[in-house]
C-alpha cells in the first residue's frame, strides 16, 4: 500500500532543522541520512510515528503558511513546551500558529478545540472561536471558560 510522506526543502540547513526536530519531540529521530560527498544532502526522520524527509535544495525553495505541520495536543504542557521550543528564533502568529526559526509554519493545536468549535450550541461554540481569535498560543482553560460563557 502506498503512503504519503511530508517532504521538507530547505536552503542548506536539513540537518540544522532535523536535529532541532528532533530534540523537541519525544521518541523523534532520524532514520537515515543521505550524503553527497562529505555534504548532507538528505535526511528522513520521524515525528510522533509520521516520517519526513529534509532536503538541501538550494536558495530557490522557501516555505509559507501555505502548508504548515498540525500538532494536536492533550495538554496544556504540551502547547506550551512545543509553542517555546518552536518559537526559539522564529515568530508567533495567531490563533496557535507559528513559523519557526528555518520558515515552517507549525499550528500548536488542543485536541479539544474541535468539539468546542463544533458545538452544536452555537453561541458557546462562537464565545470559543472569538476567543481563539484574539490568541497566539492557545489556551485551553481560557477557550473552555469562553466556551462554557465565563
Amino acid at each position: 500500500m502506498p503512503n504519503i510522506t511530508t517532504f521538507l526543502t530547505y536552503d542548506s540547513q536539513a540537518e540544522e532543522a532535523v536535529r532541532h526536530y528532533v530534540s523537541i519531540f519525544e521518541g523523534a529521530k532520524i532514520v537515515s541520512t543521505m550524503r553527497a560527498g562529505d555534504e548532507v544532502f538528505s535526511l528522513t526522520f520521524e515525528l510522533l510515528g509520521q516520517t519526513f524527509i529534509a532536503l538541501n535544495g538550494g536558495p530557490t525553495f522557501t516555505f509559507t503558511p501555505g502548508i504548515s505541520l498540525f500538532v494536536s495536543c492533550d495538554t496544556q504542557a504540551e502547547i506550551d513546551r512545543y509553542w517555546a521550543r518552536l518559537t526559539e528564533g522564529g515568530k508567533e502568529v495567531q490563533c496557535g500558529w507559528l513559523v519557526d526559526k528555518l520558515g515552517v509554519s507549525w499550528q500548536i493545536i488542543p485536541r479539544i478545540l474541535g468539539d468546542l468549535l463544533s458545538d452544536k450550541d452555537r453561541a458557546k461554540a462562537d464565545r470559543a472561536m472569538q476567543a481563539m481569535l484574539k490568541m497566539q498560543k492557545l489556551d485551553i482553560a481560557e477557550l473552555k471558560r469562553a466556551h462554557a460563557g465565563g
